[in-house]
């Protein structure tokens, strides 16, 4: 367990922290772009209505011998489209999320541990993905011009259910929770303890082995109703404070006394409405542009996926800005109810020097990119606050 001694940024840190911030936005960009150009390629140059056409041929030059259903045209198409670009995509992959990690010493996996979690991240992409897909084609080929409302209220409904039990069917394949330890029993207690003061209830307090994977820490309150659940990095228990991990805590609860999950849920079904809205605009201008059979054909997977991914990318900023201020409000919340600033601050400055987190971010990236307000700005923040107490 870390020493109670005040820490202090680490200026050579941070200097690793922003060359490590700047090659991941590089990174990023290059993802974004190379994405772009891809999904174009297979709208403007006609691959899309060409793997259909190859997969409905049946025994007349096609690439099967029968005519598929339309379910598993669907599966098919959807592998033709995206396993090109996930190969073309394994050595950035590769780099950014093995190589640069283990440069910066950020990271602790072996190549082999590496490739198990990209497995794994791969089969429940297509085990939760490939239904959710094959319901929205059900949607378009049978629910005419009303399809993007229901697609939008389905995908809405299941990510309430996937943020529900993520704590105990999802985490649990990639990581060991285990609940707290007896020698750690008077910190779980006190962690309980402060959520029923703010009137959050809460299944249990439980470690998981972050230090398989990485230096990081950080902590989480999980779940929703019966599976909420305080979660605590090994590597956070190892570094922090009880007096530290109680403030990160706290804000994390002042997530729930500011309900920003019911409206963070309202934010998002929203923004499902507003970008299949769009979607069906752009899929309907498809058929007679692209030669598309009909918002149904497999072929307008590339347009639909192009269409979400900017309007997500447009809406960023604003989403972003959203954020910050509802950390901030957590913020202020974990700063008077635990009356313990000096704690805080403290719990920033080490995540800055452990997490390898720039303080001070350009003002573009944290208008774009940030969700959470600078560290520097949470610590000042902290700061302010102890004064205001001190003065009485």
């Amino acid at each position: 367990m870390q020493s109670e001694q005040t820490p202090t940024i680490d200026q050579e840190r941070q200097d690793r922290a922003r060359e490590y911030a700047r090659i991941r936005r590089r990174l990023m960009l290059l993802q974004l772009l190379g994405g772009a150009a891809y999904v174009l390629l297979w709208i403007l140059l006609g691959w899309a209505t060409d793997l259909r056409a190859l997969l409905t041929s049946g025994a007349s030059g096609g690439l099967l011998p029968f005519e598929p259903h339309w379910t598993l045209q669907v599966v098919l198409f959807t592998l033709g489209f995206g396993l090109p670009w996930s190969i073309t995509t394994l050595p950035l992959s590769y780099y950014s999320g093995f190589v640069l990690p283990h440069r910066y010493d950020q990271s602790t996996q072996t190549l082999r541990e590496w490739i198990w979690d990209g497995v794994k991240s791969t089969l429940i992409s297509l085990v939760i993905g490939m239904p959710l897909l094959l319901g929205l084609y059900a949607l378009l080929r049978t629910s005419g011009d009303a399809w993007w409302l229901w697609a939008a209220a389905g995908y809405t409904f299941f990510g309430v259910v996937l943020t529900s039990l993520a704590p105990v069917l999802l985490m649990p394949i990639f990581y060991e929770l285990k609940p707290l330890a007896d020698d750690r029993q008077d910190l779980a207690e006190r962690l309980i303890d402060l959520a029923q003061q703010v009137g959050t209830r809460v299944e249990g307090v439980y470690k998981i082995d972050m230090s398989r994977r990485t230096k990081a820490a950080n902590a989480a309150l999980a779940g929703l109703g019966r599976t909420r659940r305080i979660l605590l990095g090994d590597t956070l228990l190892e570094n922090f404070t009880p007096d530290e991990i109680e403030t990160i805590l706290a804000h994390e609860l002042g997530h729930h006394v500011h309900r920003d999950i019911p409206l963070g849920i309202a934010a998002q079904t929203v923004f499902n409405f507003v970008s299949f809205y769009i979607g069906a605009l752009v899929l309907d201008r498809a058929v007679g542009t692209f030669g598309l059979q009909g918002v149904g054909d497999p072929a307008g997977l590339p347009a639909l996926t192009l269409v979400l991914s900017i309007v997500g990318l447009v809406s960023m900023p604003i989403t972003n800005h959203y954020s910050r201020w509802r950390e901030s409000m957590a913020d202020d919340f974990a700063l008077r109810q635990t009356a313990n600033p000096r704690a805080f601050a403290s719990a920033m400055t080490r995540l800055a020097n452990q997490n390898l987190a720039q303080i001070d971010p350009p003002r573009w990236v944290v208008l774009l990119l940030s969700s959470h307000p600078p560290l520097r700005d949470r610590i000042q923040k902290a700061e302010a606050y102890l004064k205001s107490v001190e003065a009485g």
